[in-house]
């Protein structure tokens, strides 16, 4: 799925084994334990009872024709309107979450797309990250699944709160499907549109059949690996590899643009109609009339693991700095201490105190912040958010005046209340010396989205 229009023809794949466990599985399954070496960092297996909706501690939902200011039909001709409602996404009672497209008597079609809270996934320098979800496609085939298009992708955090960077920012499709075609994309797109390393609107794209059983008749493993290390990003189904993209491919440049930000998150949608499925169908329109109302992409879990890298958790002093900054960059910066601010209030934060609610076009201002010889790479801020539905936006860190560039920047939504703090790393430019150093605050949306408890750097 990506933000703007892409015809992408089939295209056959040479298949290779790969040595990765993967268990047969019941489709109530928990999320299988991870391969020698893997840790799991995050995880849904869609646990709950029949007719609930998903966790909103691990998904925000998306809900009608577009983002808030962004491109129409999500950027792609699709024709839902996507809803919250359990009509068109629940929880099945076992163990599984359903999306499912339906179509009213006036001809209208509805479906769901959520995306995960978190939205820094991304290896350790050096290390790996693998993107997974056990799917069962629409089983649903022939003129009956035309218009069809469940999908499992990720894109880059730059873009909540812009939603006109694509593809700059990076997407990664882990599973794509049309049309009811026994066949499963994997897809990257990148640089710019048209055109650019990764041939927009297109994408860098390969397909193969299901191993076994149709990919609608049963449930199939579609994982997506970040090697960066080996500078690669590789696409499996059960185990087999079938498409890889290297750093050398797109540019050194083109890979770290897409690299070097905050991380990814993760989408799981069906949407109905739209450029991909009607490439395939001739380059006619789709839903067409045969088009069967009520079937649904089932989703056994999704989870994202590590592997390998050095250490991703922030440096563990606890140092104070004075107030207004004028200390160590790799001790805590109050935010409540801030020597100049914009939004947000002052309050009471986890045995001390915060700025709390601030909205798109706030700033802390932290002035001589001493970076040392360094070089800081990384950078942390202590946020908690109650922000409702679809409502996030960016920190961002500039130096020496807001309205410069960022040299780093993660994306936040709900974090499970406005008192449910949470820890988030970002990577930053190679940064030393001394600097006026300004938190700033920028969202599509005008409702508060982030309080911020304290920040710092590290090396």
């Amino acid at each position: 799925m990506r933000q703007r229009r892409r015809i992408l023809a089939a295209t056959t794949a040479l298949v290779a084994a790969v040595p990765l466990a993967i268990a047969a599985m019941s489709a109530n399954a928990s999320i299988p334990p991870p391969a020698a070496g893997w840790t799991q960092v995050w995880g849904d297996d869609f646990n709950g009872p029949n007719g609930s909706l998903p966790s909103s501690s691990n998904w925000i939902f998306d809900l009608g024709h577009s983002y808030p200011g962004g491109p129409a039909n999500w950027g792609t001709g699709e024709i839902q309107n996507y809803t919250n409602s359990t009509q068109n996404i629940k929880l099945d009672g076992s163990g599984n979450l359903r999306i499912t497209a339906l179509k009213d008597g006036a001809g209208n079609w509805t479906s769901s797309r959520i995306e995960t809270q978190r939205a820094n996934f991304k290896p350790a320098p050096g290390g790996k990250l693998a993107i997974e979800g056990r799917i069962q496609m629409p089983n649903v085939t022939g003129e009956a699944a035309l218009g069809y298009w469940p999908a499992f992708w990720a894109l880059g955090s730059p873009f909540r709160g812009n939603y006109w960077n694509w593809p700059g920012i990076g997407e990664f499709d882990v599973m794509e499907n049309v049309n009811g075609i026994n066949s499963v994309w994997g897809v990257l797109h990148c640089d710019v549109a048209p055109g650019g390393a990764c041939g927009e609107f297109t994408g860098i794209g390969n397909s193969r059949t299901c191993p076994g059983a149709s990919c609608q008749s049963a449930f199939h493993t579609y994982r997506f690996e970040w090697d960066d290390a080996a500078k690669t990003f590789t696409w499996f189904v059960d185990g087999q590899s079938y498409h890889q993209v290297t750093q050398a491919r797109v540019g050194t440049n083109v890979w770290n643009q897409m690299t070097s930000h905050a991380g990814y998150f993760v989408l799981l949608n069906l949407a109905m109609g739209g450029a991909f499925p009607n490439a395939l169908n001739n380059n006619q329109p789709t839903p067409v009339a045969a088009t069967q109302s009520g079937h649904s992409m089932v989703v056994d879990y999704v989870a994202v693991y590590s592997a390998g890298g050095g250490p991703t958790t922030p440096p563990t002093t606890t140092t104070t700095n004075p107030p207004g900054g004028g200390g160590s960059a790799y001790s805590e910066l109050q935010a409540e201490s801030a020597v100049d601010r914009s939004g947000g209030s002052v309050a009471p934060a986890e045995g001390g105190s915060g700025v709390h609610q601030i909205a798109n076009g706030g700033y802390l201002k932290f002035s001589g912040v001493d970076f040392g010889s360094g070089p800081a790479r990384q950078f942390y801020a202590r946020v908690a958010s109650g922000a409702g539905g679809g409502v996030s936006g960016l920190v961002e860190v500039r130096l020496g005046s807001r309205t410069a560039a960022p040299v780093g920047s993660f994306a936040v939504g709900n974090t499970g209340g406005w008192e449910a703090w949470r820890t988030i790393p970002a990577n930053i430019s190679n940064i030393s010396g001394v600097h006026d150093v300004y938190v700033t605050f920028t969202s599509g949306q005008p409702a508060p989205y982030v309080s911020v408890n304290w920040v710092k750097f590290g090396t």
